[in-house]
């Protein structure tokens, strides 16, 4: 579980995705929080992989550490992916 006085680790990406991305991206119809803050894309320097129970506040730290120089945007599928799609007949 969360603890709300974590400041190191933080709720876990499947719990911001819930609970802040989705219903953020609904209201903006259902698209990616990527494409709602940019609608026409960026050019992507680098792919950025997570795992669904890491701490949000972890990995980003992580990602901000390890940042390559001169790179300036990148694609995490968290990020990327309309969360909103119900893709079980993909599954």
């Amino acid at each position: 579980p969360f603890d709300p006085n974590d400041a190191d680790v933080g709720p876990c990406v499947h719990t911001i995705t819930k609970q802040l991305i989705v219903p953020m991206t609904e209201k903006a119809g259902n698209t990616s929080w990527a494409l709602m803050l940019h609608p026409d894309g960026l050019e992507c320097d680098l792919f950025v992989t997570h795992c669904w129970l890491e701490g949000i506040f972890e990995f980003v730290d992580k990602v901000l550490n390890s940042w390559p120089r001169g790179a300036r945007h990148a694609y995490c599928c968290m990020l990327s992916n309309p969360q909103n799609l119900d893709i079980g007949h993909l599954l």
